[in-house]
């Protein structure tokens, strides 16, 4: 189906129910990143629309939050009526703005209909407990209740899921919502708010304002915000968390990453280099889940290496909306420009590129495209090791043995997700319970949990307590209440 977006100025902003420009005199250019074709440009928001967004939001707050959860969720059973009737729309929208390609578009828009769908239960979700007689006539209950306003600030990376990992828990637990995306790919979240608004939800229930600092900052600041959730780079997500909760805010910040993935010499080779290609090349590395370290352990080293490069150096790099593209290009010419610095640093410094990605314009076209690069020789102490280059860069490093491998991922900072590829029951268990990441897959390339589960994260990769999706963001958008309550039975001689 064929997707027109206006290449005049949108009017970005959703606040009360109504579409607003922006008030700030500051815009931003959207555009392709696989043929640099400018799309749209917006009016960014600025303190003034933040403060309207807020206002706005408090307003509908005591409206909404009185409302009860099994009439809450008639409107995210709309809304996941209209994510699936607008799906192939929507998933173009996300690749003419991202980059990636349709298929791995689709894929993120169905992980983010999930938690709408695990949303729905929050009548269930949303219960608290309950004790008669914790002493003499006396009841104790735990009830949760809503925060009030609360606000996410989500990446350019997955423009459709990472909202959706916040949102719908957000009101279906009874408080009003405000997205702050990246300015860089308004135009999904544009969409979805448009679907939004035709389940009827009430004014102000949800909110979306185009930003950039400026917007963030003002969320931050204001004090009617009670919570932020984030998702992003180690170095914004520490200043997001610091500055939230100097303003007394509720704060989950998920971080950057360096994922490992362990090859043991049992496993089958040929199908662990499939995966491994997909994960850290799919979506051109731009996702926190990308692996980007291969530690080979023992003799998988020769035969992984092959594989590796042979899947990488035939993968199909173009244009997303193309069938027979397998990886598109990265967000930015800033991105791509830092990528190959960050080759050239490894190139440099006594690494080898057994694959060099760079300069692939000529073959590719006019967009921001780079090629599947493979690097070796670099050790777990180099610069790189530790640097996110959040690009279709995949390095390979050998291990003498489980515990080595062990080792050189205890040593990293991050610890947002590893993996693990054997036969042994043994090495899997091993690896399960001593690799020090939040997510831990095992013959798994991207371990990205299902809604129903917490989106996790350990060290630099995680700044908070409770996560996205699933028990964790009920609690994350809920305040517990305790009751203890004493009625005597004289009093009821009264009546």
């Amino acid at each position: 189906m064929a997707t027109t977006i206006p290449s005049e100025k949108l009017a970005s902003n959703y606040v009360g129910g109504e579409w607003l420009p922006g008030d700030s005199a500051e815009t931003f250019e959207i555009t392709n990143p696989a043929t640099s074709d400018s799309i749209a440009t917006v009016a960014l928001a600025g303190t003034e629309d933040v403060g309207k967004a807020v206002a706005s939001a408090a307003a509908a707050f005591p409206g909404w939050r009185r409302t009860p959860p099994p009439e809450r969720i008639q409107y995210l059973f709309a809304f996941k009526q209209l994510l699936e009737a607008h799906f192939d729309e929507i998933a173009r929208i996300t690749t003419l703005e991202n980059g990636k390609t349709l298929t791995e578009s689709k894929a993120e828009l169905r992980r983010g209909i999930e938690n709408v769908e695990v949303a729905c239960g929050i009548p269930t979700l949303m219960q608290g407990y309950n004790l008669e007689d914790v002493s003499g006539g006396i009841d104790e209950i735990m009830i949760r209740q809503p925060l009030g306003v609360v606000a996410a600030i989500t990446p350019f990376n997955f423009p459709a899921m990472i909202p959706l990992w916040f949102l719908p828990y957000g009101i279906a637990c009874g408080n009003t919502f405000i997205l702050k995306p990246s300015e860089r790919v308004p135009l999904t979240a544009r969409k979805i708010f448009e679907l939004l608004h035709a389940t009827g939800l009430p004014r102000g229930v949800v909110n979306l304002v185009v930003g950039a600092k400026p917007a963030v900052d003002a969320l931050l600041q204001h004090p009617d915000v009670r919570a932020i959730s984030f998702v992003g780079s180690t170095p914004v997500a520490k200043y997001i968390y610091v500055e939230g909760a100097k303003h007394g805010k509720r704060v989950q910040c998920q971080g950057g990453a360096k994922n490992h993935v362990v090859i043991m010499p049992d496993a089958d080779l040929e199908m662990a280099a499939k995966v491994v290609s997909d994960s850290a090349f799919g979506c051109a590395g731009q996702r926190c889940l990308a692996v980007s370290t291969a530690v080979m352990v023992g003799d998988s080293r020769e035969k992984f290496s092959s594989a590796i490069l042979d899947l990488a150096s035939t993968m199909r790099v173009g244009n997303g909306l193309d069938a027979d593209v397998q990886m598109g290009p990265v967000i930015s010419p800033a991105s791509k420009t830092r990528i190959e610095r960050s080759i050239a640093t490894g190139i440099e410094s006594g690494g080898q590129a057994l694959l060099d990605g760079r300069g692939a314009r000529a073959q590719t076209g006019s967009g921001n495209f780079l090629r599947p690069t493979v690097l070796t020789g670099l050790g777990p102490n180099h610069a790189l090791a530790t640097t996110e280059i959040f690009g279709p860069v995949l390095t390979l490093e050998p291990a003498h043995d489980l515990d080595d491998a062990i080792a050189t991922i205890s040593k990293n900072p991050y610890g947002n997700a590893a993996s693990i590829f054997t036969t042994s029951g043994v090495a899997a268990r091993k690896f399960r319970y001593e690799v020090p990441t939040g997510n831990v897959g095992v013959n798994i390339g991207v371990a990205a949990p299902m809604a129903y589960f917490p989106f996790s994260g350990w060290k630099d990769s995680f700044l908070g307590v409770l996560h996205g999706q699933g028990r964790d963001a009920v609690e994350f958008y809920t305040d517990k209440k305790v009751v203890i309550e004493r009625w005597p039975k004289e009093w009821s001689r009264k009546f």
